[in-house]
This record gives C-alpha cells, sequence and structure tokens, in this order.
C-alpha cells in the first residue's frame, strides 16, 4: 500500500512541471500612437523622454510612434486603411469631422482619472461635449514668424498678414502646405468667416492665394524648421508653439499674431475605431496628463497647456511666455475652426489644387513653345545645309561637263 502511495506521489511530481502555469506578469503590448512630428519630448537637452518614462513604469506596453504633417494627411492615412493605431492627436475641428463620420472609440474616463487636472476652459468642448472622444492635449495659436535680422521694422509694424503678400521679400517666404491653414489667412485678410462654406467667397480666397504664389519660396508644413532656423527663409506662417522651438536654434527669429485674427485650436488625444489596446492607450493618456509629465512634456515642446497644475513644473519663464500664454485681449481676436461640410471641404481642396499648379499650365506652354521654335530653326538649318549641298553637286556636275 505504502508502495503504491509513494509511486503515486512520485508520478505526479514528475507531471507537476507539465501543467500549465499562470503567470502574473501582463501580456507585453505595443500600443501605436500617430502623432505630429516634435510634438512629444524625446530626451533631448536634457528634457523629459515620455516615452521612456511610460515604458519604465509600465514595462509590459511599448509605444511606437510614427507621425503626420497635417490634420488632412492623418485623416487621408485613416480613412485608407492598411494602419492600426491606437491613438492619435488630431484638431478640434478634426477631433468633430471624426466623430461624425463614427472614426471613433469613446473612451472610458474610469481609466483616465487624471482628467481631475484639465482646466474648466477646456472640457465639454463643442466639438466634443463631454469629452466622450477626446482628451486636450495642448492648445495654441497660428502666427507669423519673421527673422529681425532681415525684415525691416516698417514691414511688421502693421502687426498683419499682409507680409506675406510684401514683394519685397520675394522667394523669401513660406506658406502653409495644407488648404485649412492657407485658406484662414486669406479669409482673414478679406474678412470672411474661416468656417465660410460660400462658393464665392472660397474663390475669392483662391485668387488671393494665387497672387501670392510669385513671392512664395515654397509651400511647407515640418520642413519649416530648418529653412527658418537657417535663414534660408525670412518670413512664415506657423504655430506658436514651433515659433518657440526654432527661436531657441535662431535668436533672431520673432512672433507676432495677426490684428486681422487668427486661429486659436485645441489638439486632442483620442482612439481611432480599430484600436487594438484601447485600455493600454488610456493608461498612455492618463499618464500624459500627470501634472509633472505634462509639465515636462510641453515645456520641450513649446505648445500651451491646458492644466494649470502643470505649470508648477514648468521654467517660469515658460509658463509665463506671452508667445505661449497670450493676454486676454490677444486671445479675443482669435478663432476656431469648424469641420467644414464634405461638399465644401472637397471644394476647397479642389481650388487649393489649383494654387498649387497655377503656373503649371503656363509653363507647360512656354516649355512647348520653345520647344517648337527649337526645331523650326534645326529644320531650317537643316534644310538650309541641304539646299547648300544640292547646290555645291550642281556646280561640280557643271565643272566636270
Amino acid at each position: 500500500m505504502m508502495k503504491r502511495l509513494f509511486s503515486l506521489l512520485l508520478c505526479a511530481l514528475l507531471l507537476l512541471p507539465l501543467l500549465p502555469v499562470r503567470s502574473n506578469a501582463a501580456e507585453p503590448v505595443t500600443v501605436n500612437l500617430y502623432n505630429w512630428g516634435q510634438y512629444l519630448s524625446d530626451g533631448s537637452d536634457g528634457c523629459i523622454d515620455v516615452i521612456a518614462e511610460f515604458e519604465a513604469k509600465y514595462p509590459h506596453i511599448k509605444v511606437n510612434q510614427m507621425t503626420f504633417d497635417s490634420n488632412e494627411s492623418m485623416y487621408t492615412k485613416l480613412t485608407a486603411g492598411g494602419s492600426s493605431f491606437d491613438l492619435i492627436i488630431p484638431s478640434d475641428y478634426m477631433v468633430e469631422k471624426l466623430i461624425e463620420e463614427d472614426m471613433l472609440l469613446p473612451i472610458n474616463h474610469d481609466n483616465v482619472p487624471n482628467f481631475q487636472y484639465v482646466d474648466e476652459a477646456f472640457r465639454n468642448p463643442s466639438y466634443d461635449p463631454g469629452n466622450v472622444y477626446s482628451i486636450p492635449y495642448t492648445w495654441g495659436s497660428v502666427g507669423v514668424i519673421y527673422n529681425s535680422a532681415y525684415i525691416a521694422e516698417e514691414d511688421v509694424a502693421a502687426q498683419s498678414w499682409d507680409l506675406l503678400w510684401n514683394e519685397k521679400y520675394a522667394n523669401k517666404i513660406l506658406m502653409f502646405d495644407n488648404p485649412r491653414d492657407a485658406f484662414a489667412i486669406a479669409q482673414y485678410r478679406l474678412g470672411y468667416s474661416i468656417n465660410t462654406e460660400d462658393p464665392e467667397e472660397l474663390e475669392a480666397c483662391a485668387d488671393l492665394l494665387r497672387e501670392q504664389k510669385p513671392v512664395v519660396q515654397s509651400y511647407v508644413m515640418d520642413q519649416v524648421f530648418d529653412k527658418m532656423q537657417r535663414a534660408e527663409a525670412w518670413i512664415a506662417p506657423y504655430y506658436a508653439g514651433d515659433y518657440l522651438l526654432m527661436a531657441g536654434e535662431n535668436e533672431d527669429l520673432r512672433f507676432y499674431r495677426p490684428k486681422e485674427g487668427y486661429n486659436l485650436f485645441v489638439d486632442s488625444i483620442c482612439i481611432p475605431k480599430g484600436a487594438e489596446h484601447k485600455e493600454e492607450a488610456e493608461l498612455f493618456i492618463n499618464f500624459l496628463l500627470e501634472p509633472e509629465i505634462c509639465g515636462g512634456n510641453l515645456e520641450y515642446i513649446g505648445y500651451s497647456s491646458p492644466e494649470t497644475a502643470s505649470k508648477d513644473f514648468m521654467d517660469p519663464e515658460v509658463a509665463q511666455s506671452p508667445v505661449a500664454y497670450p493676454p486676454e485681449e490677444e486671445i479675443a481676436i482669435g478663432t476656431s475652426f469648424s469641420a467644414l461640410s464634405q461638399e465644401a471641404t472637397q471644394y476647397m481642396n479642389a481650388l487649393w489644387l489649383t494654387v498649387k499648379t497655377a503656373d503649371t499650365a503656363t509653363t507647360v506652354y512656354l516649355i512647348l513653345t520653345i520647344i517648337a521654335i527649337v526645331l523650326v530653326i534645326v529644320l531650317w538649318l537643316l534644310f538650309k545645309v541641304r539646299r547648300r549641298k544640292e547646290k555645291a553637286r550642281r556646280c561640280q556636275k557643271w565643272k566636270t561637263q
């Protein structure tokens, strides 16, 4: 009896290693973040490395970041399919558009308790009532960046968008390479709403942008950094937060918000439909909202914080910057985008294409004309040579007779 019991115990011990063991360690996952370029502190210049800090706190989660340069290119990527993202960071009007098209998942606020630190002014926005689908990440404004070493003071005294049309600085002016921001500048100059869908007003804006084209060096997004920092260009419309980064590399750069008005925006964190790791994405959102993390992150990227509590963790000079945190009288003339109808968006995009290709037809015509002239000259020369040879042969024949 004892011998049989001993045999059974021995068999059980031998089989024990073969039994499945439940691990307490969480399965490793990768959260795919689709973000603007240079829009998350990466540890450069001794600043916080947000992703590294998050991965240290949550070892089972890795963050893979990919970048876009405009809301429109991000939207195109999402609608094209073939890519899976867990987090995206669109601007206010694009959040509204994505909600209308049922492209976002609702956020479980139970997993984002740090939402408590978001200021009341950034809660319950018109583009997402109740913050059901979005959490504010940053806010900011669009203005004019110029190089004070090359631009005369009298030319910026008016603090106007007109500077972008100044022929005196032809080939040193940059322009937005996306229709919404570019048309907004024309709309401010013409006194229209930046949310107009009136075809005649949109056509007038396109005409104004075509008038500007001869003085534009190039249409840019992220390329603006190198061009302005190296003084390859002297004037550019761009975002206030990015100006602060550029100014750190070139002390001659200056910034103003035009008197005609300017775009005020909020960029938010959202979870797109098709996200494979929603809970882990919400962990990352919550991490970004920790005041210390938020402060360190936004101090580096230069954009404005929707959390007053985060300013306690910023350099006082940054927290009090009039570029990042403008006075009330300047905020009062800023306006925000709303999502345009599909028809208006398509019409604006079509007009934008005519702006970008305004000189193409003329250039092709000139090239074809030049080719035609060259061909005529070549044929004429060949004809002359042939006539000369025929004449020479006749003369030779006459001499031999």
